[in-house]
């Protein structure tokens, strides 16, 4: 018996809905913060070592490119916390229904660029 389904192979036509995109995001983000968390921890180690280890710390953090890592670590903790809240809410019943998720999935989008641009600011 064979079955008729669709079958897309073409990756680059494949459309995901908002909901499934902020999903996505929440898991690369959480994969980020994981490998962010061990170089967060070197530096605060190094910072309070000695005073000589936290100037060197000081010294860095006034780098370009530090600064631009430091604000994607924050970016990517911003997104991460806005997204969990939002499965949190889902998880006690709000926002289950199609539309609930989509209109959620905007309101993570929104919040956490408003935190990003503020990280932005904060770091720079």
């Amino acid at each position: 018996m064979r079955k008729e389904r669709p079958v897309n192979l073409d990756i680059g036509t494949i459309r995901f809905p908002l909901p499934a995109i902020v999903s996505i995001l929440h898991r690369i983000s959480g994969v980020m913060l994981f490998f962010v968390a061990g170089l967060l921890l070197w530096v605060l180690d190094a910072s309070l070592s000695s005073s000589q280890g936290f100037a060197d710390v000081k010294a860095c953090l006034a780098h370009p490119v530090t600064q631009v890592v430091l604000w994607g670590s924050l970016a990517a903790l911003g997104y991460h916390l806005v997204a969990g809240i939002r499965h949190l809410i889902m998880d006690i019943g709000i926002g289950e229904s199609w539309k609930g998720g989509v209109m959620g999935a905007r309101l993570v989008f929104v919040v956490s660029v408003i935190l990003i641009v503020l990280a932005g600011v904060w770091v720079w």
